[in-house]
């Protein structure tokens, strides 16, 4: 399907015609009445008709999961069994194997995005379950020993990307990480000469990459609908506050006393029926539908209480001296860096590499989409404020990051004087509120383009908040795109067709690509998201740490984006020497 058009792409060429009619000019306005037709923009699976890959793989392709903790957990929710079949798992903590199996009981929503390998692939037990998935609850080194394993997805905290990825590649498995490609540029680098020299895929789980509505958001760009593109806000905000902070979970001794609790409320619920029973009463249904969800809970956090049995210190896992608080020793130990890895600098990235890469990744993506070359557009120079003012002296990472950008516009002649034609990116991440939550405000001179927590796009003409598209519902249950005005707010491209479900996030399409492209091996077939696409969005995001932290203003050298140069924006060689590697060349799409 290379030789389609964008719109005939976006929801495969038969399926285009049966959308939108044979008529391929159609203006953007049309094109996205008939993507909402179709319905390409809600539901999950949808990457094959949208991206243009096979439906199936035929033969699923048998992957195992290295660390199945909270993104872990999210991943094994949105696999597709067509595509991929989960024959092994490791993981040294039993709560994140419990969660692994069973889904995450800790609410109704949270089990809907971590459901468990148990729903994903209707085994009705745990022990049925493990007669298909072997457990490795010691050394990963063991799964990636097992011959039935063809590829692995790593979850695992920051620091152990690079060292496991190159290890698993060594061991002859294909392999998806997750984002940040790894904890230092030089790392990422040695990971990409890895892939290349030993022939194996490897793919990095910026999952916008993978997203219908970003591409869809992409074509509105080039469009020209809104214009000549000059800045892009984006932020990331949360509520986080000491002792409500989900980056800071409750250690295992910390959970006993939820356990106790629970447990009790239980026990009383079960000698309430009991006593209906004995009284000849009717057995109250609400009440035994709550046992039942209070006993799935209380078996996690009995999973969770057994973490504390676990020896992080022969993983690797190291005591933290934190600065003294009121002259008394702060230590933390090996324990709390494994499970709190992301307030570590030695095994986390902080708010950049955790959230804002995510945002720099969106802005990279739609300013790449102007380009006439299809390779990734590189920032010019970023500066950077970090802040610690809101947590106590319980971290090594900041609360705020504040940080500004430019990126070269499409054209941008870097050999004039004052070169012109730059876009202006600011992004923000805090801790403390959550105002504004987060996405990516893409200003041009004729209109605006929102994208609100990767579920809604909404559109501003003529750069006015009175001025809006607006989705109507016609009479035989179609969608349509039309032009008011009103002060009621912008008009969500997407919120329509959320009633038919929710809007995928990308990570079912990445999974699914991931198992196409080893199944169907060419030098064309590579991840949307490859070492070369994942190395740039790796390169900003530990660059402006740097810039943060050592509060100055860097200018990006084109060599730390390049795989095959050993410069590096902390200065450290990568330890894999380089061959040419054909990622080098390759167009970078999205």
């Amino acid at each position: 399907m290379n030789d389609l058009t964008p719109e005939e792409r976006a929801v495969g060429k038969s399926n285009f015609y049966a959308a939108v009619g044979s008529d391929i000019t159609l203006d953007r306005r049309k094109f996205l009445e008939g993507t909402l037709a179709a319905g390409v923009v809600s539901g999950a699976g949808l990457g094959s008709m949208y991206f243009g890959y096979d439906k199936t793989v035929g033969r699923p392709l048998r992957i195992g999961f290295i660390g199945t903790g909270d993104e872990g957990g999210v991943l094994i929710g949105s696999l597709t069994p067509s595509f991929v079949q989960v024959v092994a798992i490791a993981d040294i903590r039993p709560y994140n194997i419990h969660r692994a199996f069973h889904g995450d009981h800790s609410s109704e929503t949270i089990l809907k995005i971590r459901t468990g390998l148990m729903k994903k692939y209707g085994w009705k037990s745990e022990d049925e379950a493990r007669k298909h998935v072997k457990v490795y609850d010691g050394d990963y080194k063991e799964l990636l020993a097992d011959k039935n394993v063809e590829a692995v997805i790593i979850a695992l905290p920051l620091h152990l990307h690079a060292p496991v990825a190159i290890e698993a590649m060594k061991a002859g498995k294909h392999v998806l990480t997750e984002k940040l490609m790894a904890h230092s540029v030089h790392e990422c680098k040695e990971m990409a000469r890895a892939s290349h020299q030993l022939n194996k895929i490897l793919a990095v789980g910026h999952q916008r990459h993978y997203s219908i509505l970003y591409d869809n958001a992409v074509d509105t760009i080039r469009s020209g609908l809104i214009g000549k593109i000059h800045s892009i806000r984006a932020q990331w905000h949360r509520d986080n506050l000491p002792g409500k902070d989900s980056w800071q979970p409750p250690l295992p001794s910390e959970v006993q006393p939820q356990l106790d609790q629970m447990t009790k409320d239980r026990d009383g619920i079960v000698k309430a029926l009991a006593k209906l029973a004995a009284d000849g009463m009717a057995r109250d249904r609400e009440k035994g539908a709550k046992i039942d969800v209070l006993t799935k809970r209380i078996e996690q956090l009995k999973a969770q209480v057994a973490d504390q049995a676990v020896d992080a210190e022969k993983y690797g896992y190291q005591w933290i001296k934190l600065d003294p608080i009121k002259g008394k020793s702060n230590e933390r130990p090996p324990i709390e860096e494994l499970i709190r890895w992301r307030l570590w600098k030695r095994t986390g990235g902080g708010l950049m590499a955790e959230l804002g890469s995510h945002q720099l990744d969106a802005a990279g993506i739609f300013i790449s989409g102007l380009r006439k070359d299809g390779q990734k557009a590189l920032p010019l120079n970023v500066s950077a404020m970090g802040q610690r003012n809101l947590f106590p002296m319980d971290r090594e990472c900041e609360d705020h990051v504040y940080c500004m950008y430019e990126f070269p516009g499409p054209d941008y002649d870097a050999t004039m004087p004052n070169p012109t034609d730059k876009i202006g990116v600011t992004y923000s991440s805090i801790n403390g509120n959550g105002f504004g939550g987060y996405g990516e405000v893409v200003l041009g001179t004729a209109g605006t383009l929102i994208l609100e927590k990767e579920q809604e796009v909404m559109l501003f003409k003529n750069a006015a908040t009175t001025t809006k598209l607006t989705l109507k519902q016609k009479k035989d249950g179609g969608a349509a795109l039309d032009t008011t005005e009103s002060n009621a707010g912008p008009a969500s491209v997407g919120k329509a067709a959320l009633e038919s479900g929710p809007i995928s996030r990308g990570y079912t399409e990445e999974i699914e690509h991931f198992a196409w492209c080893i199944r169907n091996p060419s030098p064309e077939n590579l991840p949307r998201c490859h070492p070369k696409i994942a190395l740039g969005d790796a390169v900003i995001a530990l660059t402006t740490n740097i810039a943060m932290r050592e509060n100055r203003r860097i200018e990006f050298e084109p060599a730390w984006f390049d795989i095959d140069q050993d410069a590096t924006p902390e200065g450290i060689k990568p330890s894999v020497e380089s061959k040419a590697s054909p990622s080098t060349t390759a167009k970078a799409k999205g």
